[in-house]
């Protein structure tokens, strides 16, 4: 019984130990391309004296540059204003770009930000990845906050645009500043036991 056991461990060892390039031989076949995040930076980077190697992103569209200008307005008594006013970029291309924020009031507020973009029919193609206006924030009194957006152009962007601009209008959220300035009044006074 033991033995049996034993060979049974050992193939089930064997399987899970050939699972990997098996996959690997299916998704090449099939033209799937799931590497993980750290096979894919081991193929990126060589590690002699050569630099970078392997394959560019073939998303990119390198033929054509678009301007992205960064706009920002605050409704309220409050600093908000993008890290830089405005960058080029290759559509496909993934680019990032930071907007400041500052509370200079001596209260908490609670705000979210809206954008908008210019021209109008680029807005479905300006795809964020990641932003601070899919979120509202609490910010207390006197508190600065750095935020990024990142997006991606998409490459099927009609030619005859040539400039997007990107537009966030940061304002308070109605009644939830006076909320979050209770709650923060309450966890403030709560007696020490």
């Amino acid at each position: 019984m033991v033995g049996k056991l034993a060979v049974i461990a050992g193939l089930m060892f064997g399987f899970g130990y050939g699972l990997v390039p098996m996959y690997r031989h299916i998704c090449a076949a099939l033209g799937i391309n799931v590497l993980s995040l750290t096979e894919r930076q081991a193929t990126s980077y060589n590690a002699g004296s050569a630099g970078r190697t392997g394959k560019a992103n073939t998303q990119v569209d390198t033929s054509r540059t678009i301007t992205i200008e960064f706009d920002a307005n605050a409704r309220g008594p409050w600093e908000f204003k993008p890290a830089m006013r405005s960058l080029q970029v290759h559509p496909g291309e993934l680019a990032t770009v930071m907007y400041d924020f500052k509370n200079v009031q001596n209260r908490v507020m609670a705000a979210q930000a809206i954008p908008s973009y210019a021209p109008k029919q680029a807005t479905a193609y300006f795809n964020k990845l990641e932003c601070f206006c899919f979120n509202e924030y609490t910010l207390q009194p006197g508190e600065s906050k750095a935020w990024p957006v990142v997006f991606v152009i998409d490459p099927k962007l009609p030619k005859d645009v040539t400039t997007i601009t990107l537009s966030y209008t940061f304002f308070e959220v109605p009644g939830k500043s006076s909320a979050a300035a209770a709650a923060a009044a309450v966890t403030v006074k709560e007696p020490r036991s």
